[in-house]
């Protein structure tokens, strides 16, 4: 494959609510059912030309999997070096933890210093392929720079609503790309009504996660990367910051994905939601043994990426992480501030608030018997800590 091959893409969506399948050449958003689309592609079909080793020394971003990727037209992918974030050993994290193995997957290195990029990178690059003309989201901060970002590079207009109390950086982020930035009092969920409005009154196209099919897409590339940056395996266990959860849950989709297509077996690793003490809708959801997790009240934190009161994924989070054996488990502000510290001493990543969420996550998930001192264990910092520059923890 070269980069101005045509590809064939997504053989179609399936509704993940009620497995309804629906023609992928077309802008849409939910099921008619109201739940998250996936694409879904002939595996059988490319499956021998599309081995890890196929892949290895093609170019280092998440275009490298092209083919389990939706977009067909080579014109519409867009790319600013998004994907193939390094996976960086974390010998004294590991001490510090107790377990054998830490590596830290830093999705800060990203364009615009976010796991956002990869999912915005897909969203974008499928919108402009389908014709869409005007681009909106809701944010709590680094999706709304992402879709900024790739929004600039389609040419095509973006409007990001985000809360008031958006770490200033971003903010500054967004409007030097070219956004249309509205700011409003409240949480990502009500900057999501406003959303809704401009979408029935002006045509906007919404980009809210996993509220059109392509995000999770881009997502997934980060279980793809895992494989290869390991050798071909997967470690014992994934610790994963959850807000609107679509890299989790794009994950278990790329699991799916890969043990069809060779790269892996049967075998899983146990998925961790990480949230914040004052936003863990997934957590109270997991303990309560439910199946979708409802809405947070009063959701406060100083890590903007998990204060998401509500995810229309819930059901696909919870599902993955108990069918892993794994578990959700909240943190407070204070504890993700003490281990980006710690984080930073130990292996130079400037960590996010949520990234050291992660790691905060690990002594309680050990004292909950999910995580085991022999196991290999990923924690993923989601961004770089500079966007949180002035920001000081809640509780």
């Amino acid at each position: 494959m070269t980069d101005n091959d045509q590809l064939p893409g997504a053989t179609h969506l399936e509704c993940t609510g009620t497995g309804e399948i629906i023609e992928s050449e077309q802008l849409i958003g939910l099921s008619a059912a109201g739940k998250p689309l996936f694409a879904r592609y002939d595996l059988d079909a490319i499956r021998d030309g599309f081995g890890m080793k196929d892949v290895a020394h093609r170019r280092a971003d998440l275009w490298r999997y092209a083919e389990v990727l939706p977009v067909r037209d080579p014109k519409a992918r867009l790319s600013l070096g998004e994907g193939w974030t390094p996976m960086i050993d974390a010998p004294r994290t590991a001490a510090r933890l107790g377990v054998r193995k830490v590596w830290v997957k830093d999705e800060g290195q990203n364009p615009t210093g976010s796991f956002k990029a990869r999912g915005l990178c897909l969203a974008v690059s499928r919108a402009l392929e389908l014709g869409a003309e005007e681009l909106a989201l809701p944010s709590a901060g680094n999706a709304g720079s992402a879709a900024a970002a790739y929004g600039a590079a389609a040419g095509l207009p973006v409007h990001v609503v985000v809360p008031t109390d958006t770490p200033a950086p971003i903010l500054e982020e967004m409007k030097a790309l070219g956004a249309d930035v509205q700011l409003i009092e409240g949480l990502i969920s009500d900057c999501g009504k406003v959303v809704r409005k401009g979408v029935e009154e002006k045509g906007w196209f919404d980009l809210s996660t996993l509220k059109e099919p392509y995000r999770v897409e881009g997502k997934k590339t980060m279980g793809y990367e895992l494989a290869e940056q390991l050798g071909g395996r997967l470690p014992d266990a994934i610790v994963y910051p959850t807000g609107g959860g679509t890299g989790l849950i794009g994950m278990w989709k790329a699991f799916d994905e890969m043990e069809r297509l060779g790269w892996i077996g049967s075998d899983r690793p146990k998925m961790f939601t990480v949230q914040a003490a004052g936003c863990a809708p997934m957590v109270r959801a997991w303990e309560a043994g439910k199946e979708d997790a409802g809405v947070w009240e009063g959701a406060s934190t100083y890590a903007s990426g998990l204060r998401v009161p509500g995810a229309v994924g819930d059901f696909l989070i919870l599902r993955a992480i108990r069918a892993s054996g794994g578990g959700a488990v909240a943190v407070q502000d204070h504890q993700m501030a003490d281990w980006v510290a710690k984080l930073g001493v130990d292996t130079g990543i400037f960590a996010a608030p949520e990234g050291g969420a992660t790691a905060a996550a690990v002594p309680m998930l050990m004292e909950l018997g999910l995580i085991s001192p022999d196991d290999e264990v990923v924690l993923f910092n989601t961004g770089s800590g500079l966007k949180y520059v002035g920001m000081t923890p809640i509780d």
